[in-house]
């Protein structure tokens, strides 16, 4: 399948492949332009925040952004493995929290309900797990298309839909899963100027054009975080997830539940808790092609590579806010290592075997999801559950087995 994935390596690689200075008119653009003339500046994240989800000409709000047609594709659009194998998990996790009847399997970001679909197929033959659950879809925008996408796999199944993560039920047993959801939340971004800190914004230049500039000075003393990173110089850059879904999603919770958030990032054990790594990781796509995160604004998805140390800071914060159900983190992983602990090479070399006029496809499709350097170590998992759950599936050291090769079927 054509197309690039979001991730490109701290959004570097792309940036030699389009012009930085190239601007397009669009409705959004018209609307930011008169908001900064009459406002000032905007932050980055408020630049983000608008593109995506502007209710009229926002990127999520106004198209089908996945898949050939789209602009970009996804790990459940590559392979059907990757959602049969998170499907798994699924039922795994709910096995270990003693199988209750009535569950919340929720997703965020469902895109075109690929993996969902994938997850659903892959657990019929697990004894009551369906029939326990309702499936929660979280998406930015109405999607009632979902449901009739759904149903052949999930028969009468209970399908319900949300705009918003603080709305799923808290007072039910829930697993949680999302794919390339974290990239999308707006990133805050500062940039380090005459030895102060200040916050990178989107303002206008002597022509009108949308322009990276230098936004307010950061209230934290400068002095302490320049004390504490003695590395950043004046023009450096460095970011902050806004990961406050995190804690939209523990507080309040009355039953176990676990999480599993799939995305492109990094992390870094040896790193120290106040240290600040700089880096610029926004970029755009559109029409399968990256371009300068400014050129198109509601017409291109914009993305940010995730801070999984910080994720992990933010998920033990948020335990500390909810001390009747305190939360344990699992990972972060490589992709590559959560796949091949699930059993992926197997499950490649069983599907060769089934289908072996698509054994060529199916193990190219499976090579690119464990590739490294790839889609393998570039993307990173990470989960997280109630306190009193078992370690969850898949994080655990991978099995030694051979890369899947074209079987001939027995």
């Amino acid at each position: 399948m054509a197309g690039p994935q979001r991730a490109c390596g701290q959004g570097m690689t792309a940036r030699a492949l389009y012009d930085p200075a190239a601007r397009r008119d669009t409705p959004l653009a018209r609307i930011l332009k008169d908001r900064i003339r009459a406002s000032g500046p905007i932050t980055v994240a408020d630049y983000m925040h608008e593109c995506l989800t502007h209710p009229e000409h926002g990127y999520y709000t106004t198209r089908q952004a996945i898949g050939g047609k789209g602009d970009f594709i996804t790990a459940p659009e590559i392979s059907q493995v990757f959602g049969e194998l998170i499907g798994l998990w699924c039922a795994v996790v709910w096995q270990q929290m003693g199988a209750p009847k009535d569950f919340v399997l929720a997703e965020i970001g469902p895109g075109r309900g690929t993996m969902m679909r994938d997850m659903l197929r892959a657990t019929r033959k697990v004894p009551g797990f369906l029939d326990s659950a309702a499936i929660h879809l979280v998406d930015i925008v109405e999607r009632p298309d979902l449901a009739e996408f759904l149903k052949p796999a999930t028969s009468e199944m209970r399908i319900l839909s949300h705009r918003d993560v603080g709305t799923l039920p808290k007072d039910r047993p829930t697993i949680l899963v999302a794919n390339e959801w974290l990239d999308t939340l707006p990133v805050q971004q500062f940039m380090m100027s005459d030895g102060a800190c200040y916050i990178r914004s989107v303002g206008l230049d002597a022509d009108g054009n949308l322009q990276f500039v230098r936004g307010q000075r950061t209230r934290d003393p400068d002095a302490q975080l320049v004390s504490a990173n003695p590395h950043l110089n004046d023009g450096d850059i460095f970011e902050a997830n806004d990961l406050s879904h995190v804690h939209t999603l523990a507080f309040g919770r009355t039953a176990p539940w676990a999480a599993l958030m799939i995305d492109y990032g990094h992390f870094d054990p040896m790193r120290e808790p106040d240290r600040i790594t700089p880096g610029d990781s926004l970029q755009a796509l559109r029409n399968h092609a990256y371009e300068h995160p400014l050129t198109s604004p509601g017409e291109a998805d914009l993305t940010a590579q995730v801070d999984f140390d910080d994720m992990a800071l933010n998920i033990r914060t948020a335990s500390e806010t909810n001390r009747n159900q305190p939360l344990t983190i699992d990972g972060p992983v490589v992709q590559a290592q959560f796949l091949a602990s699930l059993g992926i090479i197997e499950r490649a070399h069983a599907l060769m075997r089934a289908n072996p006029t698509r054994a060529n496809e199916i193990e190219t499709a499976v090579a690119r999801l464990i590739a490294v350097p790839g889609m393998g170590d570039r993307f990173k998992v990470i989960g997280w559950r109630t306190a009193s759950l078992p370690p969850l599936p898949g994080f655990e050291p991978p099995p030694r087995t051979a890369s899947p090769q074209r079987r001939t079927p027995s």
